[in-house]
């Protein structure tokens, strides 16, 4: 038995499908961590970063992107970045895994879309189909009810998405985007640090909330990224954008699952607009592009 190569398709698909896992792990340690009251949220974002900025440089400089005195990214980026975590952190309050996931990824899309709308992009046919679905979807799952999440904390779920998409735009076109990540996550140290000196009266800490904090960190973030920076090169922009539809369900799910959330009918309606929008576009643009 040979194995399987390194860049074969199915090497490639298992590392994509792995991949997700911790990515969508980072909404389910924050709600358990943040929602049980372990950890206030300032702290879960310092923590976060912290953890997140050692674990990516040791990759870095380890599979030789970045040498130890170098510190790559930008200060714009790394304000970015500092702006999700925290907006994500607060967020987790009240939201749960599922809803918070989904608002999250939907504002990422949309911002990334009105940017591409902003810049001259129209897109056709079944492209508009899917974005009316997805901002359809979003307005419903935000919109007044019984069901609905607590306005504050989806606003600032929308708002932590805002600002990932607007980072993920500045990472567009990076040479080393491992080694720029690295870097964003150490200047965001002096934000966050920041933050948690302004929340001082109401700083929460436990042994429970810490390991959280650094799993999100250190495994959810710094892994998880690494392994799609690793992944990344191999897929079309198309096919990177749709495998990530399955993080908010995974994050659904597994909060279900493991921290006993309900599985509200507003919110499977709402994944299958925003999902089946998300991904009709990216169809719909796949076929323009020939991919």
């Amino acid at each position: 038995m040979t194995g399987i190569p390194l860049r074969s398709p199915a090497f490639i698909i298992a590392v994509t499908i792995f991949t997700m896992l911790p990515l969508a792990a980072n909404s389910l340690l924050a709600r358990a961590a943040i929602g049980a009251d372990a950890i206030d949220p300032a702290s879960f974002t310092t923590v976060r970063l912290l953890s997140g900025a050692a674990m990516l440089w040791l990759i870095a400089v380890l599979s030789g992107h970045a040498s130890a005195r170098e510190v790559r990214g930008s200060w714009a980026s790394a304000a970015m970045l500092f702006a999700y975590a925290a907006a994500f952190s607060f967020a987790y309050i009240d939201l749960g895994a599922g809803t918070g996931a989904l608002i999250l990824f939907g504002c990422v899309q949309a911002t990334m879309w009105l940017v591409a709308l902003w810049r001259g992009e129209r897109p056709h046919g079944l492209a508009w189909l899917g974005l009316v679905a997805a901002c359809g979807g979003l307005v419903y799952l935000m919109s007044p009810g019984l069901t609905a999440p607590p306005p504050l904390a989806a606003g600032l779920m929308a708002a932590a998405g805002v600002a990932w998409g607007v980072y993920s735009l500045h990472g567009r076109g990076s040479a080393d985007p491992l080694a720029d990540t690295a870097g964003n996550f150490v200047r965001s140290i002096p934000l966050t640090i920041v933050l948690s000196l302004f929340w001082l009266g109401d700083l929460t800490w436990s042994a429970a909330g810490l390991r959280w904090a650094v799993i999100s960190g250190a495994l959810a973030s710094g892994v998880g990224y690494a392994l799609w920076y690793s992944v990344l090169p191999q897929l079309s922009a198309t096919r990177a954008a749709t495998v990530q539809l399955s993080v908010p369900v995974i994050a659904a799910l597994a909060g279900v699952v493991l921290l006993d959330e309900a599985l509200t009918l507003r919110l499977v309606l709402a994944a299958v607009l925003i999902l089946g929008g998300i991904g009709l576009t990216l169809f719909a643009r796949s076929v323009a592009a020939g991919q």
